[in-house]
């Protein structure tokens, strides 16, 4: 039954990730990939979150369903690649070093926030 929730998760991760891409290219155009950096930013937040939970079906649900689906690595580095090639060599470079520093931020803003006061 714990596939359930992973497939719950992913059918909300997918289409949000998908929407957010639309979204930051109809807004912001196609310089840097916005769209892939928010996702992934978020699912860095929310996995941090869950550090405090000790919920196994939440972190199913969560963690691996919606984060799973929402976040990509994949995009991530085509998009990076596709700048370099393009290029975009100082976008590629600004794409990589922001979304390390700022998806570890997200994630210690997500584990600070869950931990007990």
């Amino acid at each position: 039954m714990n596939w359930l929730l992973v497939v719950a998760g992913a059918a909300v991760g997918a289409p949000l990730r998908y929407l957010t891409d639309r979204i930051a290219k109809a807004r912001f155009g196609l310089g840097l990939p916005w769209g892939t950096f928010a996702v992934n930013v978020v699912g860095s937040f929310v996995l941090g979150l869950l550090t405090g939970v000790s919920s196994e079906r939440l972190h199913l649900l969560l963690g691996t369903g919606l984060c799973g689906a929402l976040t990509t690595y994949s995009t991530f580095s085509y998009e990076t690649l596709k700048l370099y090639e393009d290029g975009a060599k100082g976008y590629a470079v600004l794409n990589v070093a922001g979304s390390l520093a700022v998806g570890l931020g997200a994630v210690w803003l997500g584990v600070e926030t869950a931990r007990p006061w």
